[in-house]
């Protein structure tokens, strides 16, 4: 099975949003870390069943928040490249490829 990695720029959208949604609700910020690991995991189990972003990024959607979480598969892992609004300034994190 392949591994997964996050860029250090995910990983700060991340748990901005984990703590912009904590501040809101008690366990929210909680719920959210939790949809980004379940969405994690179900892009392990399949990385390409999720649709694509351009030529070589994917994106799954996570539950019960308006995020995706972007990612490049490469031969040894998953690469996260963002966990981005989706309503928010698309393309952004295209940099970080």
């Amino acid at each position: 099975m392949r591994k997964v990695t996050f860029h250090e720029d995910a990983n700060a959208e991340m748990n901005d949003a984990a703590q912009y949604y904590e501040e809101r609700a008690f366990g929210l910020g909680l719920s959210f870390l939790d949809a980004v690991e379940d969405a994690v995991h179900k892009v392990l189990e399949d990385p390409e069943a999720y649709q694509l972003v351009g030529d070589e990024v994917r994106h799954k959607l996570l539950m019960r928040f308006p995020y995706s979480v972007l990612y490049v598969i490469e031969p040894d892992r998953i690469r996260v490249v963002a966990v981005a609004h989706q309503k928010r300034r698309p393309g952004y994190w295209s940099y970080r490829l």
